[in-house]
């Protein structure tokens, strides 16, 4: 496949998307910011560089200035290696998101989970004790979703057998969310 060829596979990707499911996660995200919850974002792999970036653009990229009190609090729980990897050691690797979860989480707060086969055993464990436990669940996922998609409250899925473009289709929604967000936020009229 040429360069050509791949950027009119990407773009029919992109528009087999479900906007709907789109809008309905930018609704959670809205509802997040103006009800104090957090946002955690959580993936492997790629996936948990997609978690970050996306944690990231939630938590900066949608500031309309450095001095405000109002924030969107999201916090991608790839990043404490120190701690993901004490639970991967100590208790199993499986165990490293629902921990974090139980030790940070809120009823209310909101879980993302990234997964392109939606089937990661760490994943799908943090989003039943998330289920189990008051939060409202998001999966990001590609293929045929896996269980992931199955459990979740909400799914934004990319019907794609393709793990790389997956991945960055999940990109692209994420820079869209986070663009819209910034809008919304603080122009809701225009």
């Amino acid at each position: 496949m040429n360069f050509e060829e791949y950027t009119s596979y990407f773009n029919q990707s992109l528009a087999s998307l479900d906007h709907a499911e789109i809008s309905r996660l930018l609704e959670i995200l809205i509802d997040a910011y103006e009800n104090d919850r957090t946002v955690f974002v959580i993936g492997n792999g790629g996936s948990a560089a997609n978690a970050s970036h996306f944690a990231n653009d939630l938590a900066k990229g949608t500031l309309q200035s450095l001095e405000q009190k109002k924030r969107l609090r999201a916090l991608s729980l790839t990043d404490n290696v120190a701690l993901m990897t004490a639970y991967g050691n100590d208790e199993g690797y499986a165990s490293i998101f629902e921990q974090q979860l139980r030790t940070y989480a809120r009823p209310g707060d909101i879980v993302v989970a990234i997964s392109g086969s939606g089937n990661s055993p760490n994943v799908v464990g943090a989003i039943e004790w998330a289920n189990a436990n008051g939060l409202h669940t998001v999966g990001v996922t590609g293929f045929a979703g896996g269980k992931l998609k199955q459990i979740v409250a909400t799914s934004v899925h990319v019907p794609l057998d393709d793990m790389c473009t997956s991945e960055s289709v999940h990109s692209v929604i994420f820079h869209y969310v986070a663009i819209e967000l910034q809008q919304r936020l603080y122009n809701p009229a225009g």
